[in-house]
């Protein structure tokens, strides 16, 4: 292929390094290539991607209209065509010949002019937006098939009996529900293709995801600042918590319970507008609903617009919602469709039910996931989950209430599928020790904990005779989550009706879920909903929404998952917990589907691992694979990476838990931070391996006045326990390092103790004067006895082939804590004219399998020395040839 590097705009002259990434970038996409991307940070990461994935998909999109033109005008090529298939049928007669070469023709070039006429509209569309034209026959077109797909959802509920109900409890009854065995097309409940048609057709896009919104909102700027900032269409989409502007959800600050509110709020909506169209005389009062003010459809549909025709972040999206007085939420997942690029969190593409709910389709399309060192983990963690005893409980006495209350109008299979329901709740109630229907605050368990795997889980639950799968099938069709939330939030810890003129019969209706429940069983010993509120915390409004995921993770393969039952002092402390051993199994759709899957990370390594257990298992082939790794864009002169094997005192150094904790060696690590410090100007950044072992290290050195003498020449500062205190810190640890500078005190500076995996090793930048030289105590290796680690290791060596003679258990082990580490110092350098030293402590860094797991752009400076001496000599050559050199 030509090379395209004279093709990508961007915002100045790019560095060689980019020019390469772009090239093999464009490749990828090209090509439908599973692409892993190594870039360090400082390189300009964010803008290779944004240039080159753009510029791939202009010249698609042009390349897709040419060839539906020329296709759609060579009549010349036809007669071609018929020759060819009447050479290769001489025993057919002419006509057969004939009339199927003919209606071939028209089949294709029907179907070209029809995709042709949804891209112009779709571009006459926008184009209109751009210039502010007047859409009011969209905007009422595009209400009326709104309104038209609200009454099939409306249609689709159960009719109830001739006997007076309360209208207000229609929408908490389940809908008629058909098993798979025995639906039918014309099934009552909602299926996912009844409205495709009213749904538009997905443009090509590129899906970027990243791990936090702050470096979404990073991404979006540099989107912003590049050549394809006025023309792209990106849609930035966020939680609830992140682009909501109602105040009465954001006030609730749980994200479960705003989303609960939110779409009780949605309901509430769709109810009122299908009431106003009934022409009944009489109407029941009752307590008005409340719905979103800012949910109105005329105005979602305009800020969908303006999301199409102008970059925002999530900020701006907030601001102009505000404005307008419009949902931000659900406008930027309206603008999926049309989109070129889509911005979202991890977990919304990650997981297969939240792409779904967020209207999110890959196929065919581009998925970039940037910060992806950890992606396996990621996977993981988001298909994992955790429900306690206090939860079980009160998700078993919510949905026994309302199986009771609406028993007379629930149907046969409704029925069954609730008491199969309560009855797995029973079990796993039953496994953590406990009973349903009892306070779980009061049933004592015998403490301790167990590792299962999911048959022998559900055996020891009693539960195995229940077919989950069609459980889990119940849960998604008939909402029965989401009608529970709505009967809580209606009846829970509610007074007597003042509206109603039955007395007995509203105070039988409207009292507390959980003295309803004790006058329907009548046993003193059941506890109060009310009381379970108070004492199980933190509240949440549905816990049978984690029932649902929980249920649903047990559905996984045996050998994919194991289940770790938590047994505390009390029954409402215990837990079960669904750890996900092979993340692959949840990638591999995404592979499947996708025409390309980017994954980009400052460091990638070890590269091996991650092939093998994540892209070899989702069913990727080698050959589908395209690797890319660049150096830093800084000189090698810039960076001075060393491996201290020994103090100054000749102490080997090595941080293992037999001799980490012993006085000789945190003497000598404090000899070692001495001299640093008194060498080393501006910030100094001390990674240590644990929270225990800074705490345990600081207090020896406090007691022996290493403290002292290292606050004699940097001011020093600590990690905060607290995330919301990390600004703080930061900022006074910035102004001390510019006083200090400054002023040409004793103090040069400033020394910050931080914790390798903790707030300050990703996502903060040590730049220039504020990371001169990083310090990493000791290898920071993952609790080799914690449950959880043991099983991965044995799933890894009992599924993953052995590398160079390494069983993948180890070798897990040992990436985890290189992955760590390379997290850590890379905060150091962060720019082209930035300069740092960095100092491993421990002689195992040295070890041939080890160093091969740092970056190449670090691996190839760094110098082992086995003695101090010759160590401390270089770092101050190295500062003194710096201070010595003229600013660029």
């Amino acid at each position: 292929m030509e090379s395209k590097s004279g093709r990508f705009p961007f915002p100045f002259q790019p560095y060689p390094i980019q020019e390469s990434f772009m090239e093999a970038l464009y490749t990828a996409l090209d090509q439908g290539k599973i692409g892993i991307f190594e870039s360090p940070t400082g390189t300009g990461k964010s803008l290779s991607l944004i240039c080159g994935a753009l510029t791939w998909l202009r010249d698609y999109e042009e390349k897709k209209k040419q060839e539906a033109a020329k296709l759609l005008d060579r009549p010349e090529e036809c007669d071609a065509v018929k020759e060819e298939n009447s050479n290769g049928h001489l025993s057919e007669p002419d006509w057969v010949s004939e009339f199927v070469q003919k209606k071939a023709e028209r089949d294709m070039v029907n179907k070209l002019k029809d995709e042709e006429l949804k891209r112009k509209k779709r571009e006459e569309r926008l184009e209109m937006i751009r210039h502010n034209a007047q859409l009011r026959y969209a905007v009422k077109r595009k209400a009326s098939e709104d309104d038209e797909a609200v009454k099939l959802l409306q249609l689709s509920r159960e009719g109830v009996e001739s006997e007076s109900h309360d209208p207000e409890e229609e929408g908490l009854i389940v809908a008629e529900y058909e098993s798979d065995d025995e639906a039918t097309p014309k099934s009552r409940l909602c299926d996912d293709d009844e409205d495709e048609d009213l749904e538009e057709d997905h443009v090509t896009k590129i899906y970027y995801c990243s791990r936090t919104h702050s470096q979404l909102a990073q991404f979006v700027h540099e989107v912003q600042k590049s050549p394809y900032g006025a023309a792209v269409r990106l849609v930035n989409l966020g939680s609830r918590q992140n682009l909501c502007i109602n105040p009465e959800v954001i006030r609730l600050g749980n994200v479960q319970m705003m989303n609960d509110r939110c779409l009780e709020m949605q309901k509430n909506k769709h109810e009122k507008r299908e009431k106003a169209t009934d022409l009944e005389p009489k109407r029941r009062r009752g307590d008005v609903k409340a719905t979103c003010a800012f949910s109105g459809f005329e105005n979602l549909m305009a800020m969908r617009d303006e999301v199409l025709v102008k970059v925002r972040d999530v900020e701006q999206l907030l601001q102009h919602g505000r404005e307008t007085h419009t949902c931000p939420y659900y406008s930027t997942r309206m603008a999926i469709p049309a989109a070129q690029v889509v911005v979202l969190p991890y977990q919304s593409l990650l997981h297969a039910s939240t792409r779904k709910a967020s209207g999110i389709k890959l196929k065919d399309q581009i998925v970039i996931i940037d910060e992806a060192h950890n992606l396996t983990d990621t996977i993981s963690a988001i298909h994992s989950t955790e429900i306690s005893g206090a939860q079980l409980c009160r998700a078993h006495s919510q949905l026994s209430q309302y199986c009771e209350r609406y028993r007379s109008r629930l149907k046969a299979k409704n029925l069954m599928y609730i008491k199969q329901i309560l009855f797995v709740l029973e079990g796993l109630v039953r496994t953590l020790g406990g009973k349903v229907g009892q306070n779980p605050n009061t049933q004592s368990c015998q403490a301790g904990s167990e590792l299962l795997t999911i048959n022998d889980f559900l055996f020891k639950g009693q539960v195995d005779n229940i077919n989950l799968f069609k459980v889990q099938k119940y849960f998604e069709k008939s909402m029965i989550s989401r009608k529970l939330c709505g009967f809580v939030e209606k009846y829970e810890g509610s007074g007597v009706n003042t509206h109603s003129s039955s007395k007995n019969k509203e105070n039988r209706r409207t009292e507390g879920l959980g003295r309803f429940l004790q006058t329907l069983q009548n046993k003193p010993t059941d506890v109060s909903e009310q009381q379970m509120a108070v004492e199980d915390k933190p509240i949440m409004a549905s816990p049978m929404m984690l029932v649902e995921s929980f249920l649903s993770a047990l559905t996984n393969t045996n050998k994919d998952g194991r289940v770790v039952i938590q047994r505390q002092a009390c029954l409402a402390q215990s837990s079960l917990k669904f750890l996900l051993l092979n993340s692959a199994v949840h990638f591999a759709q995404i592979v499947e589907e996708c025409r390309a899957v980017i994954i980009a990370g400052g460091t990638m390594q070890p590269v091996a691992d991650f092939k093998e257990q994540l892209l070899f298992s989702a069913g990727v082939t080698e050959d589908r694979i395209l690797e890319f790794s660049c150096g830093h864009v800084i000189p090698p002169e810039n960076i001075l990476p060393i491996i201290l094997c020994a103090g100054p005192s000749g102490q080997q150094l090595e941080f293992t838990f037999q001799t980490r904790d012993t006085p000789q060696m945190m003497e000598e690590t404090g000899r070692v931070l001495s001299n640093l410090c008194n060498i080393v100007p501006g910030g100094v950044v001390c990674f240590f391996p644990s929270y225990e072992y800074e705490k345990r290290i600081l207090g020896h050195w406090e007691s022996t006045g290493v403290l002292q003498r290292l606050q004699s020449k940097k001011k020093i500062f600590q990690e905060p326990k607290k995330a919301s205190q990390v600004e703080q810190v930061l900022s006074d640890y910035s102004k001390c390092i510019q006083r200090c500078s400054n002023a040409r005190s004793g103090q040069t500076g400033a020394l910050l103790f931080s914790v390798v995996g903790g707030k300050m090793s990703e996502g903060i930048n040590f730049s220039d004067e504020l990371g001169r030289c990083i310090v990493m105590v000791g290898m920071p290796y993952p609790n080799i006895k914690s449950p959880e680690l043991q099983e991965k290791m044995a799933y890894l060596d009992k599924h993953m082939p052995h590398i160079s003679g390494k069983s993948p258990g180890k070798a897990l082990v040992e990436s985890l804590c290189m992955k760590a580490v390379n997290q850590s110092i890379g905060r150091a350098i962060r720019h082209s004219g930035d300069y740092a030293c960095i100092v491993l402590c421990d002689h195992r860094y040295a070890r041939t399998g080890t160093l091969q797991k740092l970056p190449q752009w670090i691996r190839s400076s760094t110098h082992t020395h086995t003695t101090f001496g010759p160590a401390f000599a270089s770092v101050r050559r190295f500062f003194l040839e710096k201070r010595q050199r003229p600013p660029l």
